[in-house]
């Protein structure tokens, strides 16, 4: 019987850890390149009573076996890069990457971080860096008598100045992983390689394998507020029966201490 606590606590856990997952997902519904993730669970250890195939009788084995579990526990969260919606800026400088890659981003450390926001800003310097002020690799500068800035599908970045002349000043690159549910958050709207997710293949947009960029565009969070709803609904259900089950088994005791009385 007291088995039956220790099992259901662990229900307990692993949906309040749900909770938690589902929880940052809503919060991030307006996030720019946030992506939703979710979460997976692993049954424990099993107790094995009898053996499957074990001998019952002469010459017969039991074509079962007799195991009980013990409960449930988080195996990973996971993110889940499926597209977000585009919404229409027209500002110049944001982009949405439409397809695999994600922006490089240096770090004052000097390591790569990468990001799928591409509400790209200028800093006192004309670089392009990230909300949060990091830059953007390779660096890209705007200089200060351009009157207009262009990034194309293939990531060129190019400025017109007051005469009308035309340059490109640079060319926005894009990073894809093997595994890109394997790169681990690190706030900010940004994201850091692993041994997990496999070393970056960095290279052009529009390449093979690529995808590109669309100037005057944002990509949005994937999350979908009706989906996140009825996994909170059905956690805090799962969450709920866990807890029948304990006051079931309290129950129980109660019904075997009142027999020894």
């Amino acid at each position: 019987m007291l088995r039956a606590f220790s099992t259901a606590a662990t229900g307990m856990i692993g949906q309040q850890t749900m909770v938690d997952v589902i929880s940052n997902n809503l919060a991030n519904i307006n996030t720019n390149g946030f992506k939703r993730s979710q979460i997976n669970f692993q049954d424990l250890m099993y107790v094995k009573m009898r053996e499957a195939g074990t001998e019952v009788a002469s010459g017969i084995n039991s074509p079962g076996g007799i195991e009980v579990g013990s409960g449930v526990k988080v195996g990973s969260t996971v993110k889940v890069y499926s597209a977000g919606e585009l919404e229409n800026t027209g500002r110049p400088l944001d982009v949405a990457i439409s397809g695999e890659g994600f922006l490089q981003v240096s770090m004052p450390t000097g390591e790569l971080n990468f990001t799928r926001d591409g509400a790209l800003q200028l800093n006192a310097n004309g670089q392009l860096v990230t909300v949060t002020g990091y830059t953007i690799e390779p660096a890209i500068t705007i200089p200060s008598d351009a009157v207009a800035v262009t990034i194309g599908k293939e990531g060129s970045v190019s400025t017109t100045n007051s005469s009308g002349s035309i340059s490109v000043v640079g060319t926005l690159q894009l990073a894809r992983f093997p595994n890109p549910s394997g790169l681990t958050a690190k706030g900010d709207n940004l994201l850091a390689e692993t041994e997990a997710s496999g070393s970056p293949t960095v290279g052009q947009a529009g390449s093979s394998g690529f995808g590109t960029f669309q100037s005057g565009f944002l990509e949005k969070s994937n999350v979908q507020m009706v989906t996140e709803l009825v996994n909170l609904i059905t956690a805090q259900r799962a969450y709920e029966v866990n807890s029948r089950t304990i006051q079931a088994g309290d129950d129980m005791l109660k019904t075997a201490n009142r027999i020894v009385r």
